[in-house]
């Protein structure tokens, strides 16, 4: 499951991962980095274990819950004026070792949970403004039977909604649960499109089992779209990141945002400085040595929510190691959207009514060399 018990997020690596470590480890020696691209995301890490009262256990520190007639909506949030999220389960079929959700509490939704959330879509109160779902947690791809229950219940009470997003990990995981069954609910969800969020970090994932997998989702006419993480190690370099693009291009998917590792507990070994990323983000971007067809945007997750970087975002860096970074997001839009948000902390408005952030940097400094440990090792 994501989701901490008594805060330890517990390592879990499917039988195809293991098997794909074997397999690399056998062609490209047990030191490479090709398997130090798997090791470093799916092997637990005794550097997880360092951590500081300054730790966050969340992605971000904005207070908010969403309700329906006076009653909390489990597993919703809303942080964006059209789209509303929604985790059916906190399942996964492997544990992420950089997950944003990794210190979450484990939770599943009941058929209830659903239908309150579907009617709250299309309520008054909200539908001039929902236009878009985002179905995430957990991997919504391991619960089908749910899946086609959001789809119908939103059918029956929000008209409104045109768009369901699905993120998953699933086709890099265990792309054989991309089967019939799936491929029939994710069918049946129309009129409203299905687009899949999946992350894809480097080029060694695309096994020729995940490209299956892509292709079948690609052949049901559903969009797809990358959000690739950076991850020092595994993909902080130009070439690789060049590679993956190419690769994922080829395979319809779309490019869509390189993310900064986030600023949580157990994160620190994974996280590069927001420089580095702005380095090669500008490298993919302006050398030449990317199709432009394949360039996606750097961004963080900041306590204000998602922030693309551009010329200028970053305004100053303190001596706590914090970059502030401009952002278009205004307190009382964000407030309108979701009355229970209160501004966090981190977060001052400007002369403009705009929210500025500060946001916690990492380091460019080598990563320690992995030894394979219980589920995580090939042999």
């Amino acid at each position: 499951m994501v989701g901490a018990k008594d805060f330890v997020f517990r390592e879990k690596v499917t039988p195809f991962i293991r098997k794909q470590l074997r397999t690399l480890s056998e062609q490209y020696g047990p030191d490479s980095s090709e398997v130090r691209a798997l090791k470093l995301q799916y092997v637990k890490s005794p550097e997880e274990d360092v951590i500081s009262d300054s730790d966050r256990m969340r992605h971000y520190e904005a207070t908010q819950t969403v309700q329906h007639e006076g009653v909390p909506l489990r597993g919703v949030e809303r942080l964006y004026r059209r789209t509303i999220l929604i985790q059916p389960t906190m399942g996964c079929a492997a544990h992420c070792r950089w997950c944003l959700r990794g210190q979450y509490p484990i939770a599943n939704l009941r058929e209830d949970d659903v239908v309150n959330f579907a009617k709250f879509c299309g309520s008054p109160a909200v539908r001039d403004d929902l236009r878009e779902i985002l179905i995430t947690g957990g991997d919504p791809f391991l619960v089908p039977q749910i899946l086609l229950l959001v789809f119908s219940e939103v059918k029956k009470h929000a008209p409104n909604i045109r768009y369901f997003r699905i993120g998953t990990r699933v086709p890099v995981q265990d792309p054989a649960r991309v089967d019939r069954t799936l491929l029939a609910v994710l069918d049946s969800a129309g009129p409203a499109r299905v687009e899949v969020g999946t992350h894809i970090n480097h080029p060694v994932e695309l096994t020729s089992q995940a490209r299956e997998a892509y292709g079948k989702l690609n052949d049901l006419g559903l969009r797809i779209y990358d959000q690739s993480v950076l991850l020092k190690g595994v993909n902080d370099s130009a070439e690789v990141l060049t590679e993956l693009y190419d690769e994922i291009r080829y395979l319809g998917i779309e490019a869509h945002y390189l993310f900064h590792c986030i600023p949580m507990r157990g994160m620190r070994h994974h996280r590069t400085s927001v420089k580095r990323g702005l380095d090669l983000i500008g490298r993919l971007n302006s050398s030449g040595e990317a199709p432009g067809r394949g360039k996606p945007m750097f961004t963080l997750m900041t306590d204000l929510g998602k922030t693309t970087l551009y010329q200028g975002s970053i305004l100053e860096k303190n001596d706590n190691d914090e970059v502030l970074v401009q952002t278009h997001y205004r307190a009382d839009e964000i407030q309108r959207w979701n009355p229970s948000w209160r501004m966090p902390p981190s977060a001052v408005e400007d002369e403009n009514g705009t929210l500025r952030v500060w946001y916690p940097d990492g380091t460019d400094e080598g990563v320690k060399q992995l030894r394979l440990i219980s589920s995580g090792s090939p042999h």
